[in-house]
């Protein structure tokens, strides 16, 4: 792929002797062009991916909260227990 292969512009940064380095406009310009290449690599999940994705993302949550919730339950008696307030 060509957008894989160093330039002269990428190689500059790095240091290497005998290549012009680059301005601030010129930086700025690589930059962008760094974030296309790098947009176009992006691939979008079909729909089937996607919601198999949402309900792992979902289920996950659900078993965090209820972990959270767990020790929150337990903390909260072991703290009644040990500051509560007497009868």
């Amino acid at each position: 792929m060509d957008q894989d292969e160093p330039r002269a512009e990428i190689v500059a940064a790095g240091g290497a002797a005998g290549v012009k380095r680059l301005g601030f406009f010129g930086r700025i310009a690589l930059f962008f062009r760094q974030v296309i290449g790098e947009l176009r690599k992006v691939v979008t999940p079909t729909r089937k991916e996607l919601f198999k994705f949402t309900a792992v993302v979902l289920v996950f949550v659900v078993i965090v909260m209820a972990f959270v919730y767990g020790l929150d339950t337990a903390f909260s008696w072991l703290t009644s227990q040990v500051f509560g307030v007497p009868q």
